[in-house]
């Protein structure tokens, strides 16, 4: 009963006060992070268009934001209002699409009128209005298809067969197709560089016990899949209430387990130039961090390798210190994005932040 889902702070945390959090994290040897920008309230899944502007997307918020670079200064601005939970963002040829509770929208050229934006167009509507779980990821993949995630409506139900799967759409909003099925909750995902594989992170039940079921990390091989939720977790794991009569054989095993409520979400591979050429193609991805479990876990990214078949070689912890030896959290990492210049950006909704970890020296712009 004492268990219950952090809150953030109200308002972002004051740009003077993020180098103390800062200096709190701990990184792999040869790293340095850095406040890209601050004051962006509940700063969620990010995108960068072909011009190098930052756009972030919030779930508590009704707004999108814009960071801009101009003059050797960096700017936030808001280019989307009056929105519900406008948490996924993609961007394809000047065209950003936002992804709303139960809705998607774009607006074209965004960032030709960065200074007096369109109001955003409807494209596809035939989504779930379902608020737990509501609130979506989306990107586009190496087939110019819209992938959009639609997750189960409860903690554990049997789900309606619009619900608990991954969808894709044509950009213009047509030919609607399930690509996953039993996935309770996925807010991240991407496609290997090289397979062009579909990996994506799933966020499990809560109230069965501290320390299962554990998070996941999965691959879709071939469209239609089946990834267990609500009678199987984790792979290998039956639900005490729906798993009766079931098998975890009949469904699809995560390449990885994350950690037990760690709340896995945003991810992606790395291929720039900026990193060791160890991290070229590795996956990247966000811990949030755990709000059931009495000793929390996550508040931290990982990194994990592959083999060339595309199972785990190997994982590393990457960055941590968000959640501090106190059992509080200092910041919430939510997404990751790798820049053009190839260094990392990391969304922070606890502070309102945007944070950025690049190898070496680089220079940077001062934060207005």
């Amino acid at each position: 009963m004492k268990l219950a889902p952090v809150a953030p702070p109200p308002i972002p945390t004051a740009a003077d006060k993020l180098p103390d959090i800062a200096g709190k994290l701990k990184l792999q040897k040869g790293f340095n992070i850095e406040v890209y920008a601050s004051g962006v309230a509940n700063a969620r899944s990010m995108r960068q268009g072909d011009k190098g502007t930052i756009f972030v997307g919030s779930r508590l918020q009704d707004k999108v934001h814009a960071i801009v670079e101009k003059g050797g200064k960096r700017e936030v601005k808001v280019i989307a209002s009056g929105l519900h939970r406008p948490n996924g963002l993609a961007i394809k040829d000047g065209t950003l699409y936002i992804a709303e509770l139960s809705k998607i929208s774009k607006i074209e050229k965004i960032e030709d009128n960065l200074d007096n934006p369109p109001k955003p167009t409807m494209v596809y509507d035939n989504l779930p209005k379902d608020e737990p779980h509501g609130w979506k990821f989306i990107a586009i993949g190496p087939d110019n298809k819209l992938y959009i995630p639609v997750g189960a409506p409860c903690n554990i139900c049997e789900p309606p067969d619009t619900h608990a799967q991954i969808r894709r759409i044509n950009l213009d909003g047509s030919g609607m197709e399930v690509v996953a099925r039993g996935v309770r909750n996925t807010v991240g995902f991407d496609w290997h560089p090289v397979s062009k594989e579909l990996y994506f992170t799933d966020n499990g039940r809560d109230w069965v016990a501290e320390d299962v079921p554990e998070d996941e990390l999965n691959r879709v091989t071939k469209v239609g899949q089946h990834f267990g939720f609500p009678f199987c977790h984790q792979g290998d794991f039956l639900d005490p209430e729906f798993g009766w009569g079931k098998s975890c054989d009949s469904t699809e095993k995560p390449v990885m387990k994350t950690g037990p409520h760690s709340a896995s979400l945003g991810m992606r591979f790395y291929t720039g130039g900026n990193f060791p050429a160890k991290y070229k193609n590795a996956i990247f991805f966000a811990r949030h961090g755990s709000w059931n479990r009495t000793k929390k876990v996550g508040g931290d990214i990982v990194a994990v390798f592959l083999n060339k078949d595309g199972t785990v070689k190997s994982t590393e912890t990457f960055i941590t210190g968000f959640l501090g030896p106190d059992n509080n959290y200092i910041g919430r990492p939510v997404d990751v994005l790798f820049a053009k210049d190839g260094s990392m950006l990391i969304s922070d909704d606890f502070n309102g932040a945007v944070w950025r970890v690049t190898h070496g020296n680089p220079k940077s712009a001062a934060v207005k």
